[in-house]
């Protein structure tokens, strides 16, 4: 694994879960850039690694993720002595860049599960809103806070957010830039379930993503293939979309291990990817 700057990797090879964690505690995990540089090329590794089943994102410290930090704005807006045509077009290519990098949660063909705990503010809404399921502890925030900085957020929580938690709630959040609790967050949709406690949550979503990757690796990035692809299509395509899908897909010995574990009363044991 590549020396890094922002994250650490904890990876429980015999289940294939891996924990990905935001690693500047005493910045408060704020977003630098060496991050938009490591997280997409790290999570393309273990989306490429037949041996990971499934990711945890969480962080280190007292907070999940304070946002973007500082350095980050300061860096891509550039000198106003330059010519600003130029300006413009380099600043485009670096919300580009980072726009992917959160992107990236969504192309790795591994499910993504966000654990968040303390603050969440900014990107890091962005981040989890990428993310595939969401949980938190009961001392987690959350605020879409670019708007208090004079900034429309655009690393895809305008995008992704009203999804989760409808349009209404979406811009609610967006314009006010208000922080909500745990407990508002489940009620919008935003998280899944709230944890008593930091270390309840990461108990608990440990077991839930050992459970899902012990399931066939097949059945579970299809699941999450065809569910990324069906939000774009009519209904009628995406019933298309999975029968292409499970053409390509049903004929794997995952199925007929299935059944001979039930005829033996045994756990399934399947293959890596």
């Amino acid at each position: 694994m590549e020396d890094l700057k922002t994250l650490k990797v904890e990876f429980d090879e015999p289940s294939g879960v891996v924990q990905l964690i935001l690693n500047r505690p005493s910045q408060r995990n704020a977003l630098d850039d060496h991050f938009f540089t490591e997280f997409p090329r790290l999570l393309s590794a273990l989306d490429e690694n037949p041996s990971v089943r499934i990711v945890i994102l969480k962080s280190s410290g007292n907070h999940f993720c304070s946002g973007i930090d500082l350095s980050v704005l300061s860096s891509v807006v550039g000198s106003q002595g330059e010519d600003q045509g130029r300006v413009r077009e380099k600043l485009r290519r670096n919300i580009k860049r980072m726009q992917a990098a959160f992107s990236a949660v969504e192309e790795c063909r591994k499910p993504v599960i966000a654990a968040v705990h303390g603050a969440c503010i900014g990107a890091a809404v962005d981040l989890i809103t990428a993310c595939d399921i969401r949980y938190c502890s009961q001392d987690a925030f959350f605020s879409v806070k670019e708007v208090d900085l004079a900034i429309t957020a655009d690393l895809g929580t305008l995008q992704r957010l009203p999804r989760l938690v409808g349009d209404g709630n979406a811009w609610d959040l967006a314009l006010t830039g208000r922080r909500i609790d745990a407990l508002e967050a489940k009620q919008m949709g935003l998280v899944q379930k709230v944890y008593s406690t930091k270390s309840d949550m990461d108990e608990n979503v440990g077991k839930i993503a050992r459970d899902i990757a012990s399931k066939s690796p097949l059945a579970v990035i299809g699941t999450k293939t065809v569910l990324m692809n069906s939000r774009d299509l009519s209904v009628a395509k995406g019933l298309d979309y999975v029968a292409t899908w499970n053409a390509a897909t049903l004929s794997s010995t995952d199925v007929n291990e299935v059944f001979t574990a039930q005829v033996e009363k045994r756990k399934p044991m399947f293959s890596k990817l």
